[in-house]
């Protein structure tokens, strides 16, 4: 009941909202649309820091867009909140046989493959569909190849997706010498999507991985700013040994 109550309080705020201020009456989903993308990579962030407590805060602005949107649906008489609710209740219920169903599975891995028919049949025509379009290059590999893999397309094993690592980075280094520039940029992407699958058969999440390395090269580069500041250098009057000694105290401190 405490949820339910918790819930009703939102829908209620969103009414006097869309009803009494200025500014909430005249979004629409399209005005929405980025700040939502904003939410959403703000969340992403907590996340990947494990920062608790923003997590719960970007949680509660991301609900927020969604019962917005759902106020938007309601008014415009497409949908309404309780459809969107009702209907991924729906879709988890068909979508797992396994638990509301009689279908047995061992691993998550059938799990996976199951889901991956019923949206076939539920019309997909293809197992590569359900991946949006708009979604970052790196994110969009991954679910490519994790779709992919549902259905069979998949390596047997670490040495021969290592093994393909290693051939993408011959033929790139092959087309530095000889290829034009379009050449060069075709295999360095081949490079990429090869590294990205290795890190699938590393259990590791390739964009987490990186993220994680942008943050840790903005904490040492800061690092270095802040010591050449202290003593009253800047950073174009440095030479790259003095910076790279500066990188290796950061390094140090960690």
């Amino acid at each position: 009941m405490e949820n339910n109550a918790a819930f009703e309080r939102l829908l209620h705020i969103m009414d006097d909202l869309r009803e009494k201020c200025p500014w909430d009456k005249k979004q629409t989903i399209h005005t929405l649309r980025q700040q939502t993308i904003e939410e959403l990579y703000e969340l992403v962030d907590a996340i990947t820091g494990e920062d608790w407590k923003s997590i719960k805060e970007e949680l509660g602005d991301l609900l927020l867009h969604i019962v917005f949107y759902s106020k938007i649906g309601t008014e415009q008489q497409q949908f309404t909140i309780e459809e969107v609710i009702n209907g991924v209740c729906e879709k988890l219920i068909t979508r797992h046989p396994h638990i509301y169903g009689d279908v047995k599975v061992d691993n998550e891995e059938q799990v996976k493959q199951n889901w991956e028919k019923i949206k076939l049949k539920e019309g997909k025509t293809s197992v590569l569909s359900g991946v949006p379009k708009a979604l970052p290059a790196l994110v969009k590999a991954m679910r490519l190849q994790g779709k992919a893999k549902q259905v069979g397309f998949e390596w047997d094993n670490t040495q021969q997706v290592w093994d393909k690592v290693k051939e993408e980075m011959d033929e790139l280094q092959e087309m530095v010498e000889n290829g034009t520039q379009k050449d060069i940029e075709a295999e360095f992407g081949d490079v990429l999507f090869s590294l990205i699958n290795y890190s699938r058969f590393l259990n590791i999440d390739a964009e987490n991985a990186l993220e994680r390395t942008n943050k840790k090269f903005i904490r040492r580069f800061q690092y270095i700013e802040k010591m050449a500041t202290e003593k009253g250098r800047s950073l174009d009057e440095m030479s790259l040994v003095e910076m790279d000694a500066l990188w290796n105290e950061a390094k140090k401190t960690e």
